[in-house]
Order: structure tokens, then sequence, then C-alpha cells
């Protein structure tokens, strides 16, 4: 397993971690905007890393704008599946949910063309 396979399995334990342990540290307003929305940007963040493991190997996937269109898109279907009383990633729809998907799709390929590639030789 590449030095990058492993940095990606270990970003995923610890979105997991985060995403657990936080949960509990929460109250009030801020339990109710965690738990809408934080999962929102969380999960296809953590999505569009695990896309980036068969990216290298994909020439569909090769570009990060590919990945960010593919994580989106299926979430955003996943969020509409909703409005139709087919559950995916959750069980209510909220069009915010679609925004924040976004967020965390943006967020995710600025921390990999601008964090990870400039701080990780391997990346």
């Amino acid at each position: 397993m590449n030095k990058k396979k492993i940095f990606i399995v270990l970003l995923q334990l610890t979105l997991a971690v985060i995403l657990v342990v936080c949960k509990g540290w929460t109250s009030g307003t801020l339990r109710i905007l965690y738990q809408s929305y934080f999962a929102d940007i969380l999960l296809p963040f953590g999505f569009y890393f695990l896309l980036s493991l068969i990216g290298a190997e994909s020439k569909f996937l090769d570009m990060w704008w590919k990945k960010a269109l593919v994580i989106f898109g299926l979430c955003t279907i996943s969020e509409i599946l909703q409005y139709f009383g087919i559950y995916a990633l959750a069980t209510v729809f909220d069009p915010v949910d679609i925004a924040m998907y976004g967020l965390g799709v943006l967020l995710a390929s600025f921390v990999d063309r601008k964090v990870f590639a400039r701080y990780f030789p391997f990346w």
C-alpha cells in the first residue's frame, strides 16, 4: 500500500471519529446545525478522497473537477430521492443540504489541490 492510500485511509478514520465524537460536544443551536449540516459537508469531503484512490487509475476521474462533479452529483441525487421517499444518505429532504454538499466538495478539492499537493510530496 502506498503512502497516499494509507494517508486517505487515516483521513477517513479521522473524519469518522470527528463525526461521532464532536456530536456529543455540542448543545443547543450548535447541536442542531451540527446534526443538520456538518455531515452534509463532511461526507462529500470524505467521498472525494475515497474517489481519489481510483482517480489516478481511471482516465474518467483523472482531474479534480471530474471527481468533484461525480461526488456532488451523487450526493444531490440522493437528496432528490429523499424528496420522493427513497432514502440513501439520510431520511429528510432539505434543499440546503445540496448547498452543503457543494461546500464539502469544494473544500475537498481545495484541500486536495492547494494543501495536500503543496505539503505532501507523495500527493
